[in-house]
């Protein structure tokens, strides 16, 4: 399996690494929720709107500054929508990706995404596939990495991270996970964009989340992947625009509900617009003669 630095390292040497990472993260909120791991809900099915801003009226979903771009290229993707040629992306993750929590399964963050990025590239033909297992974890994902990569997509979003922390789980372990990964997407030639954890009050009360999602920053830099960073924008929502938790994260205190899921796919679709038109802007300049 790839390593992600040379040479042997132990797993108490990986977290060492990364804990630069996990110490600029801001003091975790407690809560007094019991943590296990995340299991399916399901809701009662519900006619979507046409109107993407409909689930926004009682709270606008306002994008952050720092999370205005990704910070690594998309490149495939970004060629293919500048051609308005098909374009096809795979969401592999647990629940949360699959859309527990959720009234019905257009409210999942894949589903949202599709819709989202449909009315920004509306001359492209966009599919968003939603491959969330519930209750999966990295290791889970990575056995079944050949049917998430059979559809041949442009774009692999991969979420991963809470199951292993719910679970007091391996964290260092999941770095030669993320890295085999990331090479085995690679290869096929499809981006990589990974997601981290969410900020809920399962997830916050358990010891080894700041450290997860350092691990998740950790690697997707030294990879040169796009991370969008779902703990801090949640974090943002909760403690900078004062949004209580009831109003994006559903009654088990772990999954989104549909407000969550719809502004968590309004600001990805945001920064992967973004990072298009960057990667635009950067292809048209002409070098120094």
């Amino acid at each position: 399996m790839p390593r992600l630095i040379h040479g042997r390292k132990t797993a108490s040497t990986t977290a060492a690494m990364v804990s630069a990472f996990a110490l600029g993260l801001s003091a975790l909120a407690l809560s007094p929720v019991a943590s296990h791991a995340e299991q399916a809900t399901t809701g009662a099915s519900t006619v979507v709107s046409d109107d993407l801003n409909s689930v926004f009226k009682a709270q606008p979903c306002v994008q952050s500054k720092s999370l205005a771009q990704l910070d690594a290229p998309i490149a495939r993707l970004s060629k293919k929508l500048d051609a308005h040629e098909p374009v096809t992306i795979v969401a592999v993750g647990s629940s949360s990706t699959g859309g527990a929590g959720a009234s019905s399964p257009a409210y999942s963050y894949p589903s949202r995404l599709e819709r989202e990025l449909r009315q920004r590239f509306p001359e492209t033909p966009i599919t968003v596939i939603n491959q969330g297992v519930n209750g999966e974890d990295a290791a889970s994902m990575m056995e079944r990495m050949d049917a998430v990569l059979a559809p041949k997509p442009d774009l692999v979003i991969w979420q991963l991270g809470t199951n292993t922390v719910l679970r007091d789980g391996n964290i260092p372990a999941t770095a030669d996970l993320m890295q085999a990964g990331i090479s085995r997407i690679r290869k096929t030639g499809a981006d990589v964009l990974l997601i981290d954890p969410q900020f809920a009050p399962r997830v916050n009360a358990k010891p080894g989340a700041s450290e997860m999602v350092g691990l998740i920053a950790y690697v997707a830099k030294q990879a040169h992947v796009p991370l969008f960073r779902r703990f801090v924008a949640m974090r943002h929502w909760h403690e900078d625009q004062a949004i209580a938790f009831d109003r994006f994260i559903s009654a088990d205190g772990l999954h989104m509900n549909d407000w969550g899921y719809s502004c968590l796919a309004r600001l990805l679709a945001d920064n992967i617009t973004a990072t298009v038109v960057r990667s635009r802007s950067v292809a048209g300049v002409r070098p120094f003669l």
